[in-house]
């Protein structure tokens, strides 16, 4: 068996955890990251891997985890897993509304950081979506950072919308260097995401919509293991999005890519300052 080098991030609770916990039981070199110092050093102890603290909030921190990844032999598999939800539109230190810094702008950030890395080790690049892209988004490419008419939903749907035109636009410049990008959907599973939202928003995602379409976060996690393992072009096309083994279709039109390079572009500019 081949053993691969994977890093997951966000993996200090639900399905984060839940994948590190399985790959490491089927052999592999697991490295997982998460905020919370307490959660994550637990959550590393428990499965004996190794782990380390960033918050997606403060971009700094993400460069001090890039550095650090950065020193690793190679990197087989990263796992952008880590997202959150804000009930009311708030802004990080570094000035960005936080749920598309924490969703987007930090993951962007962290995978623009490792390409070399990325692309030496022809990696695979897995960006967790949701079907919030489709449910909830309204998306507009010249407000990224919400300033109109926020709500906590829309706020999610376009970070998830956002996750799966990065992936789009990750495949189409660098494919031909290595990586290998796809993103997928894990369902809603009943884990903690939204635990830091307002009552009724933590109401409605334990107590009504887990009894619509949740599935437990084991069965949720089962699919980010799939894809940490799977052989690209074989076991999925390279650039789409998925839910398990089968391609999800995103109603948002970006098919000329336009759309997907102009994110790319804006997230750039927005971090050309961490960028060296």
């Amino acid at each position: 068996m081949e053993v691969k080098t994977i890093v997951i991030t966000g993996a200090s609770d639900g399905i984060g955890a839940c994948a590190a916990k399985k790959l490491k039981e089927l052999g592999h070199n697991v490295i997982i990251v998460g905020r919370n110092p307490l959660k994550t050093k637990k959550v590393a102890e428990e499965i004996n891997v190794n782990y380390y603290i960033a918050d997606y909030a403060k971009l700094a921190d993400v460069v001090s985890l890039a550095n650090k990844l950065n020193k690793l032999d190679h990197i087989d598999v990263l796992l952008n897993n880590a997202g959150a939800a804000m009930d009311k539109r708030k802004e990080t230190i570094d000035g960005f509304e936080q749920t598309f810094q924490v969703n987007v702008l930090a993951p962007f950030l962290l995978t623009y950081l490792l390409l070399d890395k990325l692309c030496q080790s022809k990696a695979t690049v897995v960006q967790t979506s949701s079907i919030a892209a489709n449910i909830f988004a309204k998306f507009d490419i010249d407000d990224l950072l919400n300033t109109k008419d926020y709500s906590i939903l829309k706020a999610y749907g376009n970070a998830k919308l956002c996750n799966v035109l990065f992936t789009r636009q990750l495949h189409k410049r660098y494919y031909d260097k290595g990586i290998n990008a796809v993103a997928f959907q894990p369902g809603i599973p009943r884990t903690n995401f939204a635990s830091e939202s307002s009552r009724f928003l933590n109401f409605m995602y334990h107590s009504v919509f887990k009894y619509i379409f949740t599935m437990s976060k084991q069965r949720s996690a089962k699919r980010l293991v799939y894809f940490a393992l799977a052989k690209p072009e074989k076991d999925f096309k390279c650039g789409q999005m998925y839910t398990y083994k089968k391609t999800y279709k995103i109603k948002f039109n970006d098919k000329n890519g336009e759309i997907s390079e102009k994110l790319w572009n804006q997230c750039l500019k927005m971090t050309k300052d961490y960028i060296k």
